[in-house]
């Protein structure tokens, strides 16, 4: 014997009417989902290149480490020095 919660129409029994019971709270815990969760769609073509979650994440902290050098190889680099103001043309001694 197979059971089925749904009709053949594919609806829901009218025992379970849901604006009926009394005490429910509608998205209770929704909140606290998108806080946990963090959901990315990636467009068709930049999901083609990478197979799984797993080759995105490498990706993405390739991208990172790689700005994390440049931001610190420009926060240690020298200071250009200098050039001294141009001012009038040198007059040749003698």
């Amino acid at each position: 014997m197979k059971k089925t919660d749904r009709n053949s129409n594919g609806e829901m029994r009218p025992e379970y009417d849901f604006a009926a019971m009394k005490g429910g709270v509608r998205a209770k815990y929704l909140k606290r989902l998108r806080e946990r969760t963090n959901i990315v769609v990636l467009e068709p073509e930049v999901a083609e290149a990478f197979p799984n979650d797993q080759a995105v994440n490498q990706a993405l902290r390739g991208v990172l480490d790689t700005a994390r050098r440049l931001a610190n190889k420009a926060l240690h680099s020298p200071t250009p020095r200098r050039r001294k103001k141009a001012g009038p043309p040198r007059r040749p001694r003698g």
